[in-house]
């Protein structure tokens, strides 16, 4: 009688690692389920919806893990041991420095990942698309503690120049996913941080 071996353990944490670090690569719409259940340790059909149901949910739950982990670099927009300024510039760099990383795939899951979906996925583009709001929220409310500590003068246009950042920084992503070292971009933020000065001496 044959010998059966003992059963495959799962390791969920390190199935969803190693899924997130897939779609962080190749996006929702490109990696397919079979690369997923591969990269997840080679698990059965059957053991990945019982774990997680779907695709979409697994998705989702990358996505939190992911805001959790690499995605912490954005969370100096809300340190008030730091000037507005120093919150600012202190997140572009770590995104930089995360997203030029080669441990990881490069660029920022959350811009890359679904930023673009055939019709019948709008609502994975929206689940990402929501992390990106509440990041740039967060940005927002830095700047308008700059305003009100009187930092930045109270004429400045808080809405526009939280776009101004927040276009440079989820341009980041593409400059990492396209090759262009830390160095580059960090010395690119030193130069960008000067509007903030500008703004400071249109009062």
């Amino acid at each position: 009688m044959a010998r059966t071996g003992r059963p495959r353990i799962f390791d969920r944490d390190e199935a969803v690692l190693q899924a997130m670090l897939l779609f962080w690569e190749q996006g929702f719409e490109a990696t397919s389920l079979l690369q997923l259940r591969a990269v997840m340790g080679d698990i059965s059909a059957a053991s990945f919806y019982a774990a997680f149901e779907s695709k979409e949910a697994l998705y989702k739950e990358v996505v939190e893990r992911y805001m959790n982990t690499f995605g912490r670099v954005t969370k100096s927009f809300s340190d008030l041991a730091l000037s507005p300024k120093e919150a600012i510039e202190t997140t572009l760099r770590s995104t930089a420095k995360m997203q030029t990383d080669s441990a990881h795939p490069s660029g920022c899951l959350i811009v890359l990942s679904a930023t673009t979906c055939s019709s019948k996925n709008n609502h994975i583009r929206d689940i990402a698309a929501e992390k990106r709001k509440l990041t740039r929220n967060r940005l927002q409310d830095c700047i308008r503690r700059a305003v009100d500590i009187g930092e930045l003068p109270a004429s400045t246009d808080i809405d526009m120049l939280t776009t101004v950042f927040d276009t440079f920084m989820q341009g980041i992503s593409t400059q990492a996913r396209d090759g262009v070292p830390f160095e580059t971009i960090d010395q690119a933020i030193t130069k960008f941080m000067e509007i903030w000065n500008l703004v400071r001496q249109s009062a």
